[in-house]
């Protein structure tokens, strides 16, 4: 039976909150002289396209656009800095491949930093359809992404065959617009091939 897996990416295939977190500030320092901490980062702006952060902390016009730069700028030379090669997420994808079943990174985040963040950890190759925030015209929450992900892999009148791994809540709430298997996690450490194999 084939399957098909979406994994969100930030919080699930990789642990880059706090990169993002440290990314943002910087910008956000250099532009507007503000900071926001990590625990409303957290609960706030967590899973959202950088845009959308900007919004929320009313930042509009040539600052937006500025800080919006800076901030995609910061988060390559953060991710170059931080990220290295994940064994146990490179174990999970193979032996999920091996099963004959496909794999996807469906992600809030620009293309850039998402193939570098797969690129970095060795997890890139491994996959047979990335969709980022620029592939949609309404990312998560909205479960636009998913859907689209279910219907370029052909799994469309199929998802039952389909598992979404999420973390976040917006992440959670764009999963459950669709009528695929939601499989929850806290962070990227529950996602290992033995945490995931009673869906194998």
């Amino acid at each position: 039976m084939r399957k098909c897996f979406l994994f969100d990416l930030d919080g699930v295939l990789v642990d880059a909150c706090h990169w993002h977190y440290i990314a943002l500030n910087k910008a956000l320092k250099i532009v507007k002289d503000i900071e926001i901490s990590f625990d409303d980062h957290v609960s706030k702006f967590n899973g959202l396209p950088t845009s959308k952060k900007l919004e929320m902390l009313d930042i509009s016009g040539a600052d937006k656009d500025l800080v919006w730069n800076l901030k995609q700028e910061m988060t390559v030379e953060t991710i170059n800095e931080c990220a290295g090669v994940d064994i146990k997420k490179i174990e999970l994808h193979k032996f999920i491949k091996e099963q004959g079943h496909v794999i996807a990174c469906v992600t809030n985040s620009i293309r850039l930093t998402a193939e570098l963040m797969l690129s970095k950890t060795g997890q890139i190759d491994l996959m047979d359809l990335i969709v980022t925030n620029q592939d949609v015209k309404n990312p998560k929450p909205n479960p636009e992404c998913y859907l689209k992900a279910i219907e370029k892999l052909g799994f469309v009148g199929k998802e039952n065959m389909v598992y979404i791994i999420e973390d976040s809540e917006k992440g959670k709430t764009a999963a459950r617009g669709t009528t695929a298997n939601l499989i929850e996690v806290n962070d990227p450490s529950d996602v290992t091939l033995e945490n995931l194999m009673r869906y194998l």
